[in-house]
C-alpha cells in the first residue's frame, strides 16, 4: 500500500503527468459528448453545453502545464494547475445542478433552446430556431443501464475528482519547488 501511495505522490508531483492527465481527460470527455450527440443522436440541453465549457478551458490549461513542465517554469505550473482545478470544480457544480434538475429535486432557472446552425441565412436561421422543439434539461437522454446514472451524474463525480487531483497536485508541486529552491543549511 505504501508503494501505491508513493507512486501516486510521485505522479501527482510531476507537472508533465498532471498536465497530460488534464488534457487527456478533457479531450476524452469532449469527444465522448460529441460522439453521443452526433453518432447516437443524444441532443444536448443548455446545461449539457455549459458542462462542456470547463473541458474546453482545461484542454488549453493542460497544454500550458505541459509547456511549463517542458520549459521548467516552476512558478507558473502550480498556479495553472490550481486554475484547472477551479475550472473542473465549476464543471462539477454545473453537473451537480443538472443532476438535481434531472432528478426533479429542483427546477432549472434556464430556458432551453434547440437550433440548427447549418444555414447561416438570418431569415432561415430564425425560422429554424422558432420551429425547433426545446431540449429539456429535466429529461435524462441516457442513463447507465446498471446503475441508472446519467451523463451529468458521471460528469459531476469525474469533474470533482479531477478538481481534487489538481488541488493536491498543485500543493505537492509547490512544496517540491520550494524544497528544491530553498538554500540548504550547512
Amino acid at each position: 500500500m505504501t508503494k501505491l501511495i508513493s507512486l501516486a505522490r510521485k505522479l501527482l508531483s510531476c507537472p508533465f503527468a498532471v498536465g497530460s492527465l488534464i488534457f487527456l481527460m478533457s479531450a476524452i470527455s469532449l469527444i465522448s459528448a460529441l460522439i453521443g450527440e452526433h453518432v447516437f443522436g443524444l441532443k444536448p440541453c443548455i446545461l449539457c453545453i455549459y458542462q462542456r465549457v470547463p473541458f474546453v478551458v482545461n484542454l488549453a490549461l493542460g497544454l500550458m502545464v505541459i509547456g511549463f513542465a517542458i520549459n521548467k517554469r516552476k512558478i507558473m505550473t502550480p498556479l495553472t494547475i490550481k486554475i484547472s482545478g477551479i475550472s473542473f470544480l465549476f464543471g462539477s457544480i454545473v453537473a451537480m445542478y443538472h443532476t438535481g434538475v434531472e432528478r426533479h429535486w429542483w427546477t432549472s432557472f434556464l430556458e432551453a433552446c434547440d437550433a440548427s446552425f447549418d444555414n447561416l441565412d438570418p431569415a432561415t436561421l430564425l425560422a429554424s430556431i422558432e420551429a425547433s422543439a426545446p431540449v429539456r434539461c429535466d429529461v435524462i437522454p441516457w442513463a447507465d443501464p446498471i446503475l441508472g446514472l446519467s451523463m451529468a451524474n458521471y460528469n459531476a463525480m469525474m469533474s470533482l475528482g479531477l478538481a481534487i487531483i489538481c488541488f493536491i497536485s498543485a500543493a505537492l508541486i509547490k512544496h517540491k519547488n520550494q524544497t528544491i529552491d530553498a538554500p540548504s543549511q550547512a
